[in-house]
C-alpha cells in the first residue's frame, strides 16, 4: 500500500491531494490566484490531519517540479522538501507538462496531446505527448504563430490544454485542433507519481530543486519605472 501526497503550485492554482494506491482520498484546491505561501500550509496541514485521522502513514511526497510559476514552484519543492526531511520519506518529482498531459487521457488513438503553461505574450512551456500519454521530445518555450505544429501529420487531431492555451487557440491555423478545458491540479498527479514510487525514481532531498527551463527576470513595476524615468 502507498501513501502519498500530491503537491501542486506550478501556476496560480494551489492544491494538494492524499491518495492509496492511486485512489483520490483527501483534496484541496484554490483558483484564487497566487495564494501559495498562505494556502499550502493549511492544505498541507488538512491532508495530514485526515491521513492520520485515518490511520495512514505516508509512504512518499510528490511535487510538481516544472516549467511554471518560478515562485510557486519554490514554494511547491520547498514544501515537499521540508516534509520529506522531517519524516524521513522519499521525495518523487513530476514534471507538470506530465501532470497536464494526464487530463487529457483517454485521447482519441493517433492524436497527439498538447499541455501549455503560460509563459507571457504568445509563448508557452510545452511539450507533445501522444494518445497514449508518451512524451515526445522534449520540454521547450515556444513562441506560438500560425505556422506551429504545421509539422504534424494533417489528418491527425492536435488536443491542447492548460493555462496557456486559451491565448494560442485563435492563433493555431491547423484542421483537428481540439480545446480542452482542465484545471491543473495535484488530483491529475496520482497516476505518473504512483508510477514513479513502484519504480522507485525517488529524488536526492537535498539537490532537488525546480526545473524553471528559462532563468527568473525581475522587472521594475510600471509605476516605479515612471517614477524612475521622471
Amino acid at each position: 500500500m502507498a501513501i502519498i501526497l500530491h503537491i501542486e503550485t506550478a501556476t496560480k492554482n494551489c492544491s494538494v491531494a492524499l491518495a492509496c494506491d492511486g485512489k483520490c482520498l483527501f483534496s484541496k484546491l484554490s483558483q484564487d490566484g497566487p495564494s501559495h505561501a498562505s494556502r499550502l500550509g493549511v492544505f498541507v496541514d488538512e491532508a495530514l490531519q485526515y491521513a492520520k485521522e485515518n490511520n495512514l502513514s505516508l509512504d512518499a511526497v510528490a511535487v510538481s517540479f516544472g516549467p511554471g510559476s518560478y515562485t510557486g514552484l519554490r514554494i511547491g519543492v520547498s514544501m515537499a522538501k521540508g516534509l520529506c526531511y522531517a519524516l524521513d520519506i522519499p521525495l518523487i518529482a513530476v514534471p507538470t507538462l506530465d501532470i497536464l498531459a494526464q487530463a487529457a487521457l483517454p485521447a482519441p488513438e493517433g492524436s497527439f496531446i498538447c499541455p501549455m503553461i503560460d509563459a507571457r505574450r504568445m509563448e508557452v512551456y510545452t511539450r507533445l505527448y501522444d494518445s497514449g500519454g508518451k512524451a515526445l521530445g522534449e520540454v521547450q518555450a515556444m513562441v506560438v504563430n500560425e505556422d506551429s505544429f504545421s509539422n504534424l501529420p494533417q489528418e491527425a487531431a492536435l488536443i491542447i490544454l492548460g493555462d496557456g492555451s486559451d491565448k494560442c487557440l485563435p492563433v493555431i491555423k491547423k484542421d483537428h485542433l481540439q480545446h480542452k478545458e482542465v484545471v491543473l491540479q495535484a488530483e491529475w498527479m496520482i497516476q505518473p507519481a504512483l508510477e514513479a514510487y513502484k519504480a522507485k525514481r525517488f529524488e536526492d532531498v537535498a539537490y532537488c530543486e525546480p526545473f524553471y527551463l528559462k532563468e527568473f527576470q525581475a522587472t521594475i513595476p510600471t509605476k516605479l519605472q515612471q517614477i524612475i524615468n521622471a
